[in-house]
């Protein structure tokens, strides 16, 4: 597991830092979440694809857990969020990230002030 930085854009850009995705320790990455973070992940494999799940920790009211579930085509990216905390924040304020395969693929957070 890795705690992901929470890398703030603002008024005179960002130019973000990506890190590994690293889920082998404990099966998750995670992150701080605010309400106002996205994830940006890019996949470098050619060709093969990559999923990438963000845990939601309550269900709806019909209760079913929605997890957000993205395939990142390879190579390609994806942005994905924001995650209202309310529903994917774990009880340390947390969003826990899992990938089918880390293999070739990086991860920033950003957060919209």
């Amino acid at each position: 597991m890795a705690e992901l930085e929470v890398q703030v854009v603002d008024l005179e850009g960002l130019d973000p830092e990506f890190v590994a995705a690293d889920a082998e320790a404990d099966g998750y990455d995670e992150f701080v979440n605010s309400g106002r973070a996205f994830i940006h992940v890019i996949n470098a494999d050619d060709p093969t694809s990559r999923t990438v799940t963000v845990d939601c920790k309550t269900n709806c009211s019909q209760g079913h857990d929605h997890d957000a579930v993205v395939v990142v085509a390879g190579p390609g990216e994806a942005l994905i969020g924001p995650f209202p905390k309310n529903r994917f924040n774990d009880g340390y304020g947390k969003v826990r990230i899992t990938y089918d395969d880390e293999t070739d693929l990086t991860i920033a957070v950003i957060e919209v002030p």
